[in-house]
Parts: C-alpha cells; sequence; structure tokens
C-alpha cells in the first residue's frame, strides 16, 4: 500500500495522551478513515437501492422467502 504525508488537526490534550501511551495516530486515523468510509459507502449504497430493498421486502412479506421449502433450519 502506498502511504502518503497529510496534515490532521487534532485536539492538544488528545495528542498529549495519545503519545503518552505510545499510540501510532496515523495509523490509527487511517483505521478510523476506513472504517468511516466503509459505513458511509454502505449507507450511500442503502439510499441508492432503498426501492429494490423494499421492493424484496414486501415480495418476501407476500410470497415467503425463496426456497424456503429446501431450508434445513
Amino acid at each position: 500500500m502506498r502511504r502518503v504525508k497529510v496534515n490532521l488537526t487534532l485536539d492538544a490534550d488528545i495528542t498529549e495522551a495519545a503519545r503518552s501511551l505510545i499510540l501510532n495516530m496515523s495509523r490509527l486515523a487511517e483505521a478510523a478513515i476506513i472504517e468511516a468510509a466503509k459505513i458511509e459507502r454502505n449507507r450511500k449504497w442503502r439510499a441508492e437501492n432503498q426501492s429494490a430493498i423494499h421492493a424484496y421486502a414486501e415480495e418476501v412479506t407476500e410470497n415467503g422467502l425463496p426456497l424456503a421449502e429446501f431450508r434445513s433450519f
């Protein structure tokens, strides 16, 4: 993975605490951004596909699950 430098502005107290605990702020920020991007992608996908999701839910409500007769649980 290629890494690039960016500038972030963080609360001074949080920065001091992270440094005193010898935490890697770059890796923590990266992990938080990865998680936030995943959540936002999922939110956008659900919004873009809301009508299809709703239509499928109605179909299941009216007709049951597809292939339900073959379920073993």
